[in-house]
């Protein structure tokens, strides 16, 4: 009865704080009794700040800070993870806008990769909570609106590069003007255009990279003319850390393995990595070093060893990788990383000429720990590439477009700090 008879205090208390805050203060301030209120129960007034439901609800409710961030993001690579992982950093949410096709094409020139692929390499990033498909170019007014009001969107992020639309004015020009843009630091060393120059260089023809003496034409990016790249990558142990879950699996966590190159990361690899994690509780991936996937596929790949560890370490369904795993999965391996079972993919690069060599996977055969996983998608680095093979001259003039604000930026480059 007595709780019926008090409940109108406690609803005020929570409906009013300040009313009934400033009413206890002054009843404390004049030494008046609690009994002066007629026998009603008050807790007293130093119970009531640290412990009240009335701020404890407030520190509950903290608005979390969503952001948005917006690319083409084709020919996925460590660069476009790097900035999403900053961008993240900027706020709570990470929301990310993929360029439409007919956007890109009348903006850049064609993509190589198709909406469908660049969505399930964004999606599969470990700091991507949300994606928009088919985002405009150009944050226009009727675009941010949309992003402020619909999507909640506290800030709109952008490299320290800049983005210029075909007539040379600011694509995010309209997100500064509205206070709501904030930009990160530029990850040196790669980008699409550099990628897409590399392939055109290392390759002369249509016909799987070979010249007459059918001696292959695959360079690595370190034998490639120095013109070729305005900047090199130079990994460092931060940057893998980043990257990095950092975390170990458990006692008793069933620990998967899969390996190979993970060249030109795409969508068919964020697919197994998928399939291979839902077999267990931590998935280890084996990245092959530049000398034995040369030595086994009979060409170098176009992205080196550091590179494809990031790719793959940026993907969500990886918790750690092995950079520079031997051919072989040993039985030493096995132990070492208690490995519960080992997978391989129906699809692969695998080079028809080594056909005779002994077989990597015979030990965890032999212990019936092997399965052979079934490739969601039938895409390889091969096939992605020979799609740049097939439109030279259109990627060509791509480039060439590219390259020269590519020098354009670097000529004007400053030191930005954070990443």
């Amino acid at each position: 009865m007595e709780y019926e008879t008090n409940n109108w205090i406690w609803d005020g208390m929570y409906n009013h704080p300040h009313v009934f805050g400033g009413l206890m203060l002054t009843a404390a301030l004049l030494g008046l009794s609690t009994s002066y209120f007629g026998g009603i129960t008050v807790p007293q007034l130093p119970y009531l700040w640290p412990d009240s439901g009335i701020f404890h609800k407030k520190k509950c409710e903290k608005k979390r800070i969503r952001v948005y961030m917006d690319g083409c993001f084709d020919l996925m690579h460590y660069g476009h993870a790097n900035a999403l992982r900053q961008a993240k950093a900027l706020g709570d949410e990470l929301v990310v806008g993929v360029v439409s096709d007919e956007e890109i094409i009348a903006n850049k020139g064609p993509p190589v990769l198709s909406m469908e692929e660049r969505l399930a390499l964004v999606s599969g990033l470990k700091w991507v909570d949300e994606v928009i498909p088919k985002a405009p170019y150009e944050i226009t007014e009727q675009f941010m609106s949309r992003l402020f009001n619909e999507h909640k969107i506290d800030y709109i992020i952008h490299g320290d590069d800049p983005c210029l639309l075909p007539d040379g004015t600011d694509a995010y020009a309209l997100a500064k003007k509205a206070g709501r843009y904030k930009q990160i630091k530029r990850t040196e060393g790669v980008s699409s255009t550099d990628i897409v120059g590399r392939i055109l260089s290392s390759l002369r023809d249509t016909n799987g990279g070979e010249d007459q003496n059918n001696t292959s034409l695959h360079k690595t990016p370190e034998s490639q003319p120095k013109s070729a790249h305005l900047s090199q990558f130079l990994p460092t142990s931060r940057r893998i850390v980043q990257f990095s879950n950092g975390k170990g699996p458990g006692p008793n966590a069933r620990v998967v393995y899969i390996d190979g190159a993970f060249d030109l990361f795409h969508a068919g690899h964020v697919e197994i990595l998928k399939n291979a994690r839902q077999l267990g509780d931590f998935l280890l991936v084996g990245i092959h070093n530049d000398e034995t996937v040369s030595e086994h596929r009979g060409h170098h790949p176009i992205m080196h060893l550091h590179e494809r560890s990031l790719s793959v370490l940026g993907c969500r369904y990886v918790d750690e990788v092995i950079i520079g795993a031997p051919w072989e999965v040993t039985m030493d391996m096995v132990t070492t990383f208690n490995i519960s079972l080992v997978v391989h993919g129906t699809v692969s690069e695998y080079n028809s000429l080594f056909t005779g060599e002994s077989d990597p996977y015979s030990v965890p055969k032999s212990m019936g720990i092997f399965k052979l996983l079934e490739s969601p998608k039938n895409i390889t680095t091969t096939s992605v590439s020979q799609r740049i093979i097939a439109n030279h001259d259109a990627y060509m003039k791509r480039n060439a477009k590219k390259a020269e604000s590519e020098k354009k930026y670097y000529a004007q480059k400053t030191y930005v700090s954070g990443d």
